[in-house]
């Protein structure tokens, strides 16, 4: 663990945090969640989160989300008995996202290395869902009301932070990278890593002032903050969650657009008068379609707003480029532009075809103008 032949470090302030996201609607009207926790809760202890160290000109939620607080969690982390912090976080796009934190005084480095896997082993990716499920069921019959199409989807996204405010000593960033190997508790990894992984590894790697670091992977950070503010760690929530959204209308419109096709292959295939009708339905489906996937991945694009903050906003930058969330978002806009394109075709289809209506119509009218004429002389 340690870089150097000197005293093992202490970590004397500071905490792990598991994050677990879940879509459980279409979107949530926050102010009725907020009066429907209230009412079941009998307490008003939900509150808008607003980032704590940057003024609100700098960097800002679009629509701020609700901070739910829930009960304490007895965790059972290396044989003994833990007591976590819970919250859950609801954004208007329809997202919730579960926190548990392990506060951590006193703690050795390499334990803090070692709590880290096993707050990993309980609450990880490949960890039994039964926490997050349970924290999910009662949650959401609380705030039913709020929800608008609820979902039922099974997409989720998890994040492991490991957060130093305070070491036994007074460390600069350089200073600590050089007294400690961050490599391990980065990678979850026993072995040791090549020189290029480890070099991948670290690459995100960012400082503000000399004495604070952040370092994203995948799926965990590391964070030093001797101020103790939680914004980079809001920040990380957030590019967590518009990943989430983004790979649950990938997902969606993936599955849209076979079941367009058949539709349309369908509507091509029937004939009669009220072939223009079934046209024009299917191509109202897919307009609606289209006005609400886009309406969504909007709002997620927008969840916050970076002006001024220039450290903040690198970091922000930094993990949607890492969690490949304009990648997902491209594919998506790739999906609609072929429902637009169909759209358009079948708008185009349906046009034609009550044309041609009218004008079989306007041949009837004259025939039987003709007919009568003949049969009256």
């Amino acid at each position: 663990m340690l870089r150097n032949n000197g005293r093992e470090l202490s970590v004397e302030a500071g905490s792990i945090v598991a994050l677990r996201l879940f879509d459980i609607a279409y979107a949530i009207d926050l102010a009725a969640a907020e009066s429907a926790w209230a009412r079941h809760t009998q307490s008003a202890g939900s509150r808008r989160s607003q980032l704590s160290g940057s003024p609100a000109k700098a960097i800002a939620f679009d629509v701020p989300p609700v901070l739910l607080p829930l009960a304490p969690m007895l965790l059972q982390l290396q044989d003994r008995g833990v007591q976590a912090q819970v919250s859950a976080r609801l954004y208007d796009f329809g997202v919730v996202a579960f926190s548990v934190r392990i506060p951590i005084e006193g703690c050795a480095w390499g334990e803090f290395n070692e709590r880290i896997e096993a707050v990993n082993a309980v609450l990880g990716a490949a960890a039994s869902p039964t926490i997050w499920h349970g924290l999910l069921e009662h949650v959401r019959p609380l705030i039913a009301s709020a929800l608008t199409r609820p979902s039922t989807s099974t997409i989720q996204e998890d994040y492991l932070l490991g957060i130093v405010h305070r070491f036994d000593e007074t460390l600069t960033a350089n200073e600590l990278l050089d007294r400690v190997d961050l490599v391990p508790m980065l990678s979850g990894e026993r072995r040791t890593l090549s020189e290029g992984a480890r070099r991948d590894l670290m690459r995100q790697r960012y400082s503000y002032y000399e004495d604070d670091l952040v370092v994203l992977t995948w799926d965990r950070a590391f964070i030093y903050e001797p101020r103790g503010d939680s914004d980079v760690a809001d920040v990380l929530e957030v590019a967590n969650a518009q990943l989430l959204e983004m790979r649950y209308y990938d997902e969606l419109l993936d599955d849209e657009l076979p079941r367009m096709n058949d539709l349309v292959e369908e509507t091509r295939g029937s004939i009669g008068v009220l072939a223009p009708r079934r046209f024009a339905h299917l191509a109202r489906r897919l307009y609606t379609l289209v006005a609400e996937v886009t309406e969504l991945t909007e709002k997620v694009d927008n969840a916050l707003q970076v002006t001024e903050d220039v450290y903040l906003a690198r970091i922000y930058s930094a993990a949607l480029d890492l969690f490949r969330v304009p990648n997902v978002s491209a594919a998506v806009d790739r999906k609609l532009s072929i429902i637009r394109d169909t759209y358009t075709a079948l708008y185009d289809e349906s046009s034609g075809a009550r044309g041609e209506l009218m004008e079989l119509a306007i041949v009837v009218l004259i025939v039987a103008e003709i007919v009568l004429a003949l049969l009256r002389h």
